[in-house]
């Protein structure tokens, strides 16, 4: 009790409140507990003078449990101006209470537990079947805490007294306290801090995982993020748990058992271990100490056998409880999912793909890890039986396979998560995935995924201080290395770039100061290319990217009058492109001449044909159509001879020319050995506050990718999706249905959780008035 009121000095302090807590030391910091009594004491005679900070408000402590534990504690909160109330009482006093006193409050069973189908207590009925009770301390009694102090012990099937769950929700903002001075800090929530000597590691308070120490005795549980972190700052609730409390004390510790102990001590000296206990001859105090005799337990001590069978059995059932994950795919991504998964050995993962190769290469890097070859669009049913087996699925597969895994992992009640667009066939499963009570999550990667995320931690930030957005502009790319972008298109691939190349001949639509902007597909997407320069030394172009427009509702954001969403390279891209859109390379439509089953067409030939002359035709002849074509253009000209489609090597098969171009592309411009990536967001929002000035900020995201490691693509998309999926599997995303990270209880953690992969984005503003 007395190391979490200085704890509490501590946090108040850090807060920005000075209280006469700060004037109270840790337990070891006394010769004895009287000297520490004397010290709460006159912390107390400034609360009764009524020197506590009104920006705090009314303080209250819950104590749980009835026995020496909570009683300790007890004993020295009386060395404050306390008053005792009923627990249905605590919401009015911490509201409107005396701030010249404290308040407590002491926890029976009876007064949070009830049985789950009728709302009622029966304490005997709760000792023989505890399953059927539910606590409601989370809504009741937490709601109006200050501080807990935890004296119980908790068992398996037995409720908790809060869950990561609970915590979230109790670190919601509270209204400020009555009386509070203008200006004053205002605290962030009611729960500040929790001493639990129980020392129980996820037990009656799930957080609490590990205890603390008397040399650093406490710790901050900031439940957004779901991470414990060494200080009293920052967002969270203090924690203390020390589990070796007499060493506090040692010496008052040391004659307080003495003295207990030491007039059994003859007794005890003159006793025969090798004797049965019923021939000793001892007190009911020292036969009642005895635990073991003989090689087996007293009667009184049987118990705990039977404790130990039960953690045994308790044991076996969580090394059976792993959680299962189903990874479809195991492209560049797949590497980072899996190692943010295999961190926790709880874990095991399955990984299919069609790729044999790269399944070999990742089983043999990565413990908990097995592989299924299969190609999982051919498998239907082999793939039902694999979605069957786990808890999860993480579908890295191409965002049109996506609703066959989502039907599989319908009729089996699995949850899914994907990295790509939710796209309209997706949609249509909205109401399958809520009466089938699974989570779907979308757009978890980089774009879409860290976008949104940025973005609405952005938007919901300025709505909490009265806000509202005016303009909303997001750009985003992925690129080569600066040093790296020795090519026509200043672009490279470490995947098959055919969906790359169909996005430049895409619709678009955006607003711009009130107007809704159109651009026709086929094309006409390049000829909106505007020069971005928020960084110039990389020479940045940019276009649009789909429909903008509808992330106005999501967002939340209907006030704006710009919103637009693009796409970033670097300058010459577009115009590059724009030479292969008038020559037609960039065609989705079949074409049977490049056909496996048709004769082999070199890129020579293929050209005579988008060109329109019959071959076969010298070199320059073709060259000066190909020329004619492109309107005269040299730069676009030599694109197209720098890739050498103007030559006589053969034009891959393919369904398409654009599936062909795609390939010869692929074979051209991959990234060499030791050539990096790089990723660039650029995210501009306009705000106008209450008082009426605008504000631009902008956030900046770029990442770039290892010589040796993970590209920075595979950084910023597969740990994202990884980390939602470790959210899903421990409980912290359970909303069923269609998800994307839109929400604080979802993008907050997984945005505090790519820092520590070292996805660190920056932010700044500018007051225009």
């Amino acid at each position: 009790m007395i190391n979490i009121l200085h704890g509490l000095g501590l946090r108040f302090l850090a807060l920005g409140h000075h209280t006469p807590f700060m004037h109270i030391g840790m337990a070891h910091n006394y010769r004895n507990s009287s000297q520490a009594v004397q010290a709460v004491r006159d912390a107390g005679y400034e609360i009764s003078l009524g020197l506590m900070p009104k920006s705090v408000g009314p303080l209250t402590f819950v104590f749980t449990g009835t026995g020496n534990v909570s009683k300790g504690a007890q004993e020295m909160f009386n060395a404050l101006p306390c008053e005792f109330v009923e627990p249905h009482e605590l919401k009015e006093v911490s509201q409107s209470g005396d701030l010249r006193k404290v308040y407590g409050t002491v926890l029976s069973r009876h007064h949070h537990l009830v049985r789950k189908h009728d709302g009622m207590y029966d304490p005997v009925d709760y000792d023989k079947h505890p399953e059927l009770y539910t606590s409601r301390f989370n809504t009741d009694i937490a709601p109006y805490t200050t501080c807990l102090i935890n004296g119980i012990y908790w068992e398996q099937h037995t409720p908790r007294l809060l869950s990561r769950q609970d915590a979230q929700k109790l670190l919601m903002p509270v209204r400020s306290a009555a009386g509070a001075p203008e200006g004053c800090p205002e605290l962030p929530h009611k729960l500040l801090a929790i001493c639990d000597i129980s020392a129980d590691t996820g037990g009656s308070i799930e957080f609490m995982t590990e205890c603390t120490t008397i040399d650093s005795p406490f710790c901050m549980y900031d439940a957004d993020q779901h991470i414990i972190h060494d200080s009293v700052e920052g967002s969270g609730i203090l924690m203390c748990s020390i589990d070796n409390l007499p060493a506090q004390l040692p010496i008052e510790a040391t004659e307080y058992f003495g003295d207990m102990l030491f007039p059994y001590i003859e007794e005890m000296l003159l006793s025969e271990g090798s004797e049965p206990l019923e021939n000793q001859n001892y007190s009911s105090v020292v036969r009642d100490a005895v635990i073991a005799s003989n090689g087996s337990l007293t009667a009184k001590y049987e118990y705990i056998q039977k404790l130990r069978e039960s953690r045994e059995y308790a044991q076996m059932l969580n090394m059976d409880n792993k959680k299962r994950v189903l990874v479809l795919g195991s492209g560049y991504v797949s590497g980072p999912v899996l190692e943010y998964l295999t961190r926790d050995s709880n874990v095991d993962i399955t990984i299919a793909s069609v790729m044999e190769e790269q399944l070999e290469q990742l089983t043999k890097k990565f413990s908990n890890v097995t592989s299924v070859h299969m190609d999982v669009l051919k498998h239907e049913e082999k793939l039902s039986s694999l979605v069957k087996k786990h808890d999860l699925v993480i579908s890295l597969l191409p965002y049109s396979a996506h609703p066959l895994v989502a039907k599989k992992c319908i009729n089996n009640k699995v949850n899914l998560v994907t990295a790509s667009y939710l796209t309209p066939a997706m949609k249509e499963l909205q109401k399958s995935v809520e009466a089938a009570g699974i989570t779907v999550i979308s757009e978890v990667g980089l774009d879409p995924g860290l976008d949104h995320m940025l973005a609405m931690e952005c938007i919901d930030k300025a709505k909490e201080v009265g806000a509202t957005v005016v303009s909303y502009i997001s750009f985003c790319g992925g690129l080569p290395a600066p040093e790296h972008s020795d090519n026509p298109l200043r672009y490279k691939f470490s995947w098959s770039p055919q969906g790359v190349l169909l996005n430049t001949v895409q619709s678009a639509t955006y607003l711009k100061n009130g107007e809704v902007i159109n651009i026709p597909a086929g094309g006409a997407l390049l000829d909106s290319v505007t020069s971005m320069d928020f960084f110039p030394g990389l020479n940045l172009e940019g276009f649009p990217n789909r429909d903008s427009t509808k992330y106005a509702e999501p967002y939340g954001i209907q006030t704006a009058h710009t919103l637009l969403r693009g796409t970033l390279r670097y300058k010459g891209y577009s115009k590059t492109m724009g030479g292969f859109v008038k020559l037609g390379l960039i065609n989705p439509d079949p074409y049977p001449l490049l056909n496996s089953d048709a004769p082999r067409l070199t890129w020579k030939q293929l050209m005579c044909k988008l060109v329109g002359i019959q071959p076969p035709v010298e070199y320059s002849v073709l060259r000066e159509a190909v020329f004619n074509k492109l309107e005269r253009d040299k730069s676009q000209l030599e694109a197209v001879e720098w890739l050498g489609l103007l030559g006589d090597e053969p034009v891959p098969t393919a369904d398409s020319i654009v599936g062909a171009l795609a390939k010869h592309m692929e074979m051209n411009l991959p990234f060499g050995t030791g050539e990096r990536d790089m990723i660039v967001m650029r995210n501009e929002i306009g705000l106008r506050h209450p008082s009426g000035h605008l504000e631009d900020k902008f956030i900046d995201l770029v990442v770039y990718g290892d010589n040796k490691g993970y590209s920075a693509m595979a950084k910023t998309v597969g740990y994202p999706t990884a980390i939602a999926a470790k959210m899903v599997l421990d409980g912290e995303i359970d909303v069923k249905g269609m998800v994307i990270p839109l929400t604080k209880n979802i993008y907050g953690p997984i945005l505090e959780r790519v820092r520590a992969e070292g996805i660190v984005y920056s932010t700044h503003s500018v007051i225009r008035q």
